[in-house]
């Protein structure tokens, strides 16, 4: 209806409902098919690479899971602004979001400020039904990815990281999580390391440019990352030497990039 409406002639676009083992192997197994894009896991996506390797050699594309580091400097300007930020580029639709900024690296001048604020705008975040204008969360996909988030909240918690908030599911009826942060989470840790795919933030501290460089990089994911800071020559630094598809800016760059938008994609050199 929507695509009749906008004026597409009929079977231009043709929609084919269908699990991934059944409607999506055939797609990717086709040899009529030559170009198949794709948007999932990590290892959906090389399943799919071997298919067009074992059918008609099809063009892929494809858009996977992410770790993605959002790095918040000393120099961040307004740190409101920036724990804000942070808070949607990681609670953003529930958390179900491969570019979501999982990883929230903070310089260990602001750390534990940026954590209070971190903590507040998630006690703060309205959870419910998704038809309320007012509702902020809803629920899980499904009872699975539920649980599955769940659990890597056990997990944090095992292996020593502190819940700040949250960290159980909303309630008896529904697959609704309460918003979670976790403070003085390292590197080795399951949370900083695994998608969660889920409404949990995981803050880490750093000390020097070089050293979050390092460890945004230590990660089999380069989807996405980002920057909070006033300095051109940091965040162009940052961008250059961070291994991921895009870098996102936050707004103190707009004196040098002429514009005002809450995130600014940042010219990189992919290596």
């Amino acid at each position: 209806m929507v695509c009749a409406q906008a004026g597409f002639p009929p079977g231009v676009v043709n929609i084919v409902p269908g699990l991934g083992a059944v409607a999506g192997h055939a797609v990717a197994h086709h040899q009529d098919i030559d170009k198949v894009a794709f948007t999932g896991s990590t290892i959906v996506g090389k399943k799919i690479m071997q298919a067009s390797g074992a059918s008609n050699l099809k063009r892929v594309t494809m858009e996977l899971g992410g770790k993605s580091p959002l790095v918040v400097c000393e120099d961040c300007g307004d740190l409101d602004d920036a724990a804000e930020l942070c808070h949607t580029a990681m609670f953003g639709n529930h958390g179900q979001n491969c570019c979501a900024g999982s990883r929230t690296f903070v310089h260990e001048s602001i750390y534990e400020e940026f954590v209070k604020k971190a903590v507040k705008l998630a006690q703060d975040r309205i959870v419910g039904d998704p038809f309320n204008e007012k509702t902020q969360q809803g629920p899980q996909v499904s009872q699975q990815q539920m649980e599955r988030v769940l659990g890597y909240i056990q997990k944090g918690k095992a292996e020593g990281a502190h819940l700040e908030c949250g960290g159980a599911r909303l309630g008896n009826y529904g697959y609704f999580i309460q918003p979670t942060v976790f403070s003085g989470v390292t590197d080795n840790m399951t949370i900083a390391k695994e998608e969660i795919f889920g409404p949990v933030q995981v803050i880490l501290k750093y000390k020097t440019l070089e050293e979050v460089i390092e460890r945004s990089n230590k990660t089999e994911y380069g989807l996405a990352s980002g920057i909070v800071t006033k300095d051109i020559n940091k965040a162009l630094i940052y961008a250059q030497a961070v291994r991921a598809g895009s870098v996102w800016g936050e707004d103190g760059l707009d004196e040098y990039l002429e514009t005002k938008t809450i995130l600014i994609k940042v010219p990189i050199k992919i290596s």
